[in-house]
């Protein structure tokens, strides 16, 4: 099992908030802090990245021992995460949708790169096959509700698609994916999913929910893997 705790914009656009938020995700048994670069990262948005603050995440991760990775939305952003000692790549739904050129360009760099699937109509038409790709399920509706949800596949196993991002409110439905076979979890990660700075803290979860999940996450999938 691998755990993506998607922090994202939710920093509040306060950079030292970052830290905490790192922290708390290693302590809530995430494997991977997550970040998006160049997604309203502009001088004075609220997600403006440079490479001295990079370079503080980066710090900050190796402080507590838990990968980084980023959602790369732009050229700009890959020229310039390219200069950091970066494992792996995220595809955001909208990316693959809006500039499918940056999408091949991330993909050739062989790393391994996950694939959020949205706002991709036909998945069981992919776009890509390389061997580097790991797609991840996905409503790009946010939160994303129980009808949506009726569409979360029946079965991960020996299929292309082998993780869930979750959008929706909660932790259940991640933990339904991966009692149907989902290896990868990416879900949005808070301190406080009552703030209202962006959408994003509604559908998130907290430290001890996200630890719930990590959790009960890895018994299950241990139980399915050893023929249960």
């Amino acid at each position: 099992m691998l755990f993506i705790s998607e922090i994202g914009l939710n920093y509040n656009s306060v950079f030292s908030n970052c830290e905490r938020l790192i922290k708390m995700s290693k302590w809530a048994g995430a494997d991977i802090a997550k970040f998006q670069l160049g997604w309203k990262g502009n001088i004075g948005e609220i997600n403006h990245l440079d490479y001295d603050k990079i370079s503080q995440l980066f710090d900050w991760c190796d402080k507590y021992e838990i990968e980084i990775m980023f959602s790369i939305f732009n050229f700009e952003s890959l020229e310039l995460i390219k200069k950091f000692p970066i494992k792996r790549f995220k595809i955001a739904s909208r990316t693959l949708i809006d500039n499918f050129d940056l999408c091949k360009k991330i993909i050739s760099l062989n790393s391994e790169t996950f694939v959020s699937l949205g706002m991709w109509g036909n998945k069981n038409d992919l776009p890509f096959s390389d061997d580097n790709i790991r797609y991840l399920w996905c409503k790009s509706n946010y939160p994303t509700d129980n009808d949506d949800l009726k569409l979360l596949p029946k079965s991960f196993f020996n299929k292309k698609i082998i993780g869930y991002s979750d959008h929706s409110i909660g932790i259940e439905s991640a933990l339904i994916a991966i009692t149907r076979g989902a290896k990868i979890i990416e879900k949005h990660f808070t301190l406080d999913k009552t703030s209202d700075f962006i959408r994003d803290h509604a559908l998130s979860a907290e430290p001890e929910d996200f630890k719930i999940l990590t959790s009960l996450g890895r018994e299950i999938s241990k139980k399915i893997n050893h023929g249960i």
